[in-house]
């Protein structure tokens, strides 16, 4: 059978990049160099853990392809730059709630007495790190601005101020033996200015959530996409991330009037005297798989309200005809304009998660008003599996976007979320496209080990959701 290439679509400006790789990883040429500041990944989603299902969680992804063995420094993050959570409440692609996170540096300059001189030591630790952070060199701290109307820092709940703390990323066994537990003294309670109800915020490294098949997709595409959905590993599965994390009330952050909520991440890093947008990350892939290389930084530094720039690349995208040129017939091309792609990453699914008044922008849309699904139940193919609580109704970290976005992108939700052209079926008959790599299950309890999936695919069912971050020694240590 001919090889098929499975980027998603994913949205709101955008044109197309056979060069793509995981959810936004080094998606454009100027943030490619630019790893600490590179925007990854945004999930958004009714948080599911027993008796938190009057929240919302927020995470936001950094710093991709991290592998465990990182040292000396690991992954720090940029102490020049602010990292981003817009929160859109009223459809008019206006933020109503901005979440700033800024980073400092602690240095200890630890030495020891080498001979007859006090030298300053090469690594990031000289013994096994605690809580408390006795015999760790350098660590990280940070601040939440937070912009309603005024801008205020938010407090740390559990231990007052407004200063909280970045564990060290996972060193290995020796130096953290129980990373689990060590990270978990780092979730805080944080009150929100104008907010009775406190929330929760996590900053911190995490196991990649994101599956996807890369190395296939580089090398011409070579892959099945009809084939099984487990028929291939994820070629993340041995990487970690930095993750940003904020849970929410609900009734802090939507109008009475509608539920419905966007989410958008962005970083911004300082120039001369200003501060500029340099990455932004709505729905997963959109500018990594769908925005066209010519526009792909421009986009990154643009905002929502100025999406109408981008529109054409979602009413008449060009992956599909790529597809069709590769493939024929196994990829027929649904009409244009995809009325269906605008609804689905623009304005939202009418009866779904589509504000009451809408202008079409580019971001994660959630309706909060949707009841969570429990870890046991979830579908990982969202909405077209019949999970309305799935992605694009927001996303959790166990929804394969992959999977859902190329079938988006090749007609299956034409008709239910808009026409093609004037095309009111999807043209391709529901064939279930994929790109053959899946995760475990959405946690530990309810594991899917299948064909080629791993077992360290998996999530927690709490907060913050990912898993712990893979150790980075022992090394080498089969799964």
């Amino acid at each position: 059978m001919k090889r098929f290439l499975t980027c998603g679509l994913a949205v709101a400006a955008c044109a197309v990049s056979t060069y793509s790789s995981a959810s936004s990883h080094r998606e454009a040429p100027f943030i490619g160099g630019m790893p600490r500041l590179d925007g990854t990944d945004v999930y958004a989603f009714r948080s599911y853990e027993p008796g938190r299902a009057d929240f919302v969680t927020l995470i936001a992804n950094y710093i991709p392809f991290q592998d465990p063995q990182g040292g000396p420094n690991f992954y720090p993050l940029d102490t020049n730059a602010y990292y981003d959570i817009d929160v859109f409440t009223t459809g008019d692609a206006v933020t109503r709630y901005t979440f700033e996170f800024k980073f400092n540096n602690v240095k200890k300059n630890l030495a020891v007495q080498a001979g007859n001189r006090t030298v300053a030591v090469p690594v990031i630790n000289t013994g096994p790190v605690d809580k408390d952070g006795k015999n760790l060199n350098v660590s990280q701290t940070y601040t939440v601005l937070v912009s309603h109307g005024t801008r205020q820092l938010a407090e740390n709940a559990s231990l007052g101020g407004t200063t909280f703390f970045k564990p060290a990323d996972n060193i290995g066994e020796k130096s953290i033996p129980d990373y689990a537990s060590y990270a978990n003294n780092f979730i805080y309670d944080i009150s929100i200015p104008g907010c009775a109800t406190p929330g929760r915020v996590f900053v911190g490294q995490r196991k990649e959530g994101f599956v996807v098949n890369v190395g296939e997709i580089f090398d011409l595409v070579n892959l099945n996409p009809v084939g099984p959905r487990d028929g291939v590993a994820n070629d993340l599965t041995h990487k970690n991330i930095t993750s940003l994390a904020l849970e929410l009330p609900i009734a802090c952050i939507t109008t009475r009037r509608d539920p419905v909520i966007g989410v958008v991440a962005s970083t911004k890093t300082r120039q001369g005297d200003t501060y500029t947008q340099v990455s932004r990350l709505g729905n997963p892939l959109v500018n990594e798989a769908v925005i066209g290389l010519p526009d792909k930084d421009k986009f990154n530094g643009s905002y929502p309200q100025n999406d109408a720039d981008f529109l054409t690349y979602v009413t008449n995208p060009t992956l599909p005809v790529l597809l069709n040129t590769l493939f024929g017939d196994a990829a027929k091309i649904p009409e244009t304009p995809r009325n269906d792609l605008v609804a689905t990453f623009l304005t939202g699914i009418k009866g779904i998660n589509q504000p009451l008044t809408v202008k079409p922008a580019e971001m994660l849309r959630l309706n909060t008003s949707t009841l969570p699904t429990p870890p046991a139940q979830q579908n990982d193919l969202g909405v077209i599996g019949g999970d309305l609580a799935g992605f694009p109704n927001g996303r959790r970290p166990y929804d394969d976007v992959t999977d859902i976005e190329l079938r988006a992108l090749e007609g299956a939700l034409c008709g239910v979320a808009g026409k093609c052209g004037t095309q009111t079926t999807d043209p391709n008959k529901g064939t279930a496209y994929t790109d053959g790599a899946r995760a475990a299950g959405p946690d530990a309890a309810h594991l899917r080990v299948t064909g080629k999936v791993s077992a360290l695919d998996t999530y927690l069912d709490v907060f913050p959701y990912l898993n712990t971050p893979l150790a980075g020694s022992p090394s080498g240590v089969a799964e």
